[in-house]
């Protein structure tokens, strides 16, 4: 009982290590940028609200547990930016390192459980995870519409790059979600000149 307790607890002090990892993206008010725990929290709280959006397939519950869980390998391997230049296998590779060496952490039960969700969501195959990934490459322009333009004056982005990289991920779990956030997207880009 303690030691596996010793072990549930270590892991949860481990996670709040996510509140040092700063994101791209700031704040809707733009005071500050966010860091992947707040990220991770304000994901969930889309899908409870947004939940309507998903397809009739998709566990929501399931989807609640990918996103709060989907970022806790950023505490080993850092965020990346999604307008950033990437070389996305050998983020692959530190992601795996740090799924293996966090969730290890845990007994072997919760972390076969947690993992296996984490997994889940990086493939996003299944309505689930196509759902949990979509809310989370829909969140992001949400808050850079309210803040202004926020990462994507940053990096400098174009409409059509948001189309490409973050559209089709959004429109392949909640389509309605893509088709509101291209309409204001495109009305931001005409208003502020960075057409």
């Amino acid at each position: 009982m303690t030691e596996r307790l010793d072990r549930q607890i270590a892991f949860l002090n481990e996670a709040d290590k996510l509140k040092t990892i700063v994101r791209g993206t700031t704040l809707c008010d733009a005071s500050r940028y966010e860091n992947s725990a707040e990220h991770s929290w304000h994901l969930t709280l889309y899908a409870l609200v947004l939940g309507d959006q998903a397809g009739p397939d998709v566990d929501l519950v399931r989807v609640i547990k990918m996103l709060i869980l989907h970022d806790l390998v950023e505490i080993d391997a850092g965020d990346n930016p999604i307008f950033g230049e990437l070389d996305h296998d050998a983020i692959a590779v530190e992601e795996t390192k740090a799924a293996e060496r966090i969730f290890g952490l845990l007994p072997y039960d919760l972390n076969s459980d947690l993992r296996a969700i984490w997994e889940e969501f990086e493939a996003a195959q299944t309505p689930s995870a196509k759902f949990a990934k979509s809310l989370d490459r829909f969140q992001p322009p949400m808050q850079n519409l309210m803040s202004g333009g926020g990462s994507w004056m940053d990096y400098k982005v174009t409409e059509h790059q948001i189309a490409a990289r973050v559209g089709s991920k959004i429109a392949i779990g909640a389509p309605d979600l893509w088709t509101y956030a291209k309409a204001r997207i495109s009305m931001w880009f005409q208003s502020s000149g960075n057409a």
